[in-house]
């Protein structure tokens, strides 16, 4: 793989992290604020706020599994093993590492193994 390619993607990868890391951060002020405006709310506010918490717990699950793939993605590029397909072997399209920079499978094993998983839950 290009070496001026792969530092492309690093430097997307990178800023892919410190967007995820700033919105947790963000994430967790607003969290602190919900939690600590609980004592002086009334029953309406606090479904308001149990909704809103709520969806800041599942974005944070979300981008946690993103910062994950992120992470490894990094990984492989210190370990001279990026853009390839972790099931096949085969090297991954610049154009699908362009689209998701961390992506570990080729675009035919990831049809592949959405194939699989759409069978075993029919």
């Amino acid at each position: 793989m290009n070496s001026e390619f792969v530092k492309e993607m690093e430097t997307k990868l990178i800023t892919a992290r410190e967007e995820i890391l700033k919105k947790f951060i963000s994430e967790s002020e607003d969290f602190k604020r919900i939690v600590n405006g609980l004592e002086s709310k009334d029953f309406g506010d606090i479904a308001a706020d149990d909704v809103a918490t709520k969806k800041l717990e599942a974005i944070n699950r979300h981008e946690s599994i993103r910062l994950k793939q992120v992470e490894s993605a990094l990984g492989r590029i210190r370990n001279n093993h990026y853009g390839v397909c972790l099931q096949c072997g085969k090297k991954i399209p610049e154009d699908r590492l362009k689209a998701i920079p961390y992506a570990v499978r080729c675009i035919d094993c990831r049809n592949e193994t959405e194939r699989e998983n759409r069978r075993a839950r029919a």
